[in-house]
This record gives C-alpha cells, sequence and structure tokens, in this order.
C-alpha cells in the first residue's frame, strides 16, 4: 500500500538516510532526508503532514528538541524515534510529548515498517 503522507528522514548520518531512503522507496513511500533538525525546519512548511523518521542524538538541535518545536510550530508530523545510544528518560520524554515510536539502532526494516504502517492506517 503507497502512503498518501510523505516520509521525512532526519538524520546526521549519511548512511542511515540513504538506508532509509531505500527502505521507504522499496516499500512503496515517498520519502525526502535532511541531514540535521534546523535544515528540515529551513526546508518544510509549518502545518505539513507526514510521518518523520528521527535520529535522537544529532549536534546543535537534538531530535527531541526539534520534536518540541514542531509542536509549538503546529507541524502534524507523527514521529518514529531512531537511536543508537538511549540515555535515560529519552524514551518516556519522547513518547509523552506524542511520538508514535522509539527504536534502537540496530533495528529489524520490518519493525520500522509496521510502525510506519500503523501511521498510514491511523491517518
Amino acid at each position: 500500500m503507497k502512503s498518501i503522507l510523505k516520509i521525512y528522514i532526519v538524520d546526521d548520518d549519511e548512511s542511515v538516510r540513504r538506508a532509509l531512503s531505500r527502505l521507504m522507496k522499496s516499500a512503496g513511500y515517498e520519502s525526502e532526508t535532511f541531514n540535521s533538525a534546523q535544515d528540515f525546519l529551513d526546508s518544510v512548511p509549518a502545518k505539513t503532514k507526514g510521518i518523520l523518521i528521527l535520529d535522537v542524538h544529532m549536534p546543535e538541535m537534538d531530535g527531541l528538541q526539534l520534536q518540541e518545536n514542531l509542536n509549538i510550530l503546529g507541524f502534524r508530523m507523527q514521529i518514529i524515534f531512531i537511536t543508537a545510544h538511549t540515555q535515560a528518560g529519552e524514551r518516556e520524554r519522547a513518547m509523552e510529548a506524542g511520538a508514535k515510536g522509539f527504536l534502537q539502532k540496530p533495528f529489524s526494516d520490518e519493525s520500522l515498517l509496521n510502525l510506519i504502517r500503523a501511521q498510514v492506517d491511523w491517518k
């Protein structure tokens, strides 16, 4: 099933962005990648709907800060966090602020696709 929602990928690791973009394409989803939270904010208009795959730990603005900014700015993103290193309280903070998933790297393609499908079906 092809999503009518665009999938946005924000991760400072180019290899992760490429791999996730290929996965989205192979699963029939349109995606766009960004190497930083600020790049995403500068490129995507407020009030945009979609699914956001978001790295927690990035330089300058981290994923949790971006989530907070998106909520303030009125974005209607369904956020799925991904991270290689979880610090105490991050998962809880993300989920309490409305995240729809939180995956520890490395994760299976199917784990991520299942979370995405749940958001597509919800919409």
